[in-house]
């Protein structure tokens, strides 16, 4: 298979996501979710997704879609649109599946993937995070990870701004 359709193959929709967690699930891997709108990546996204990773079998990833974005981030935002994201993450090696979610919170897709691990930045308490009842209910654990202090899209947004 190509490169490039290997990249495919790791975009899903809600069907195709259930279908593949279902088979993940058969295999016993364990399922690593976290989320984000990841719309200019950068070296603190790598490092949070990859350590993410670690933490189990396979990691799916939320992803908010334009105009998911555009209502947290404001008008001008995302810089990139979700079809350029999507292929984006999922060129990642250590990303094994990214599906858009269009709500305020990834609540439903969370549901829908039941991962055994949930993962947000340390900026958050595991308590807080959204669908930390619904992992924890089935045994699951929600974790945190620290950010590379210095790196985010907002920065380099106005960093762009400046020059």
């Amino acid at each position: 298979m190509s490169k490039h359709l290997k990249v495919e193959d790791k975009i899903f929709d809600l069907p195709g996501i259930k279908t593949q967690v279902d088979l993940w699930n058969a295999q016993g891997k364990k399922i690593v979710f976290t989320n984000g709108c990841f719309d200019i990546l950068h070296r603190g996204h790598v490092d949070y997704l990859a350590k993410a990773a670690d933490l189990g079998d396979v990691l799916v990833l939320g992803l908010n879609s334009d105009a998911s974005v555009g209502r947290l981030k404001g008008p001008n935002r995302p810089i990139q649109d979700e079809l350029s994201r999507l292929h984006i993450i999922a060129s990642l090696a250590f990303v094994d599946a990214v599906v858009l979610f269009d709500e305020p919170t990834p609540l439903a897709l969370i549901e829908l993937v039941q991962p055994d691990i949930l993962v947000k930045g340390s900026d958050y308490k595991p308590e807080d995070i959204v669908g930390y009842d619904i992992v924890t209910a089935k045994g699951g654990s929600v974790k945190t990870i620290d950010f590379i202090e210095g790196y985010s899209s907002s920065l380099i947004i106005k960093k762009i701004k400046e020059n």
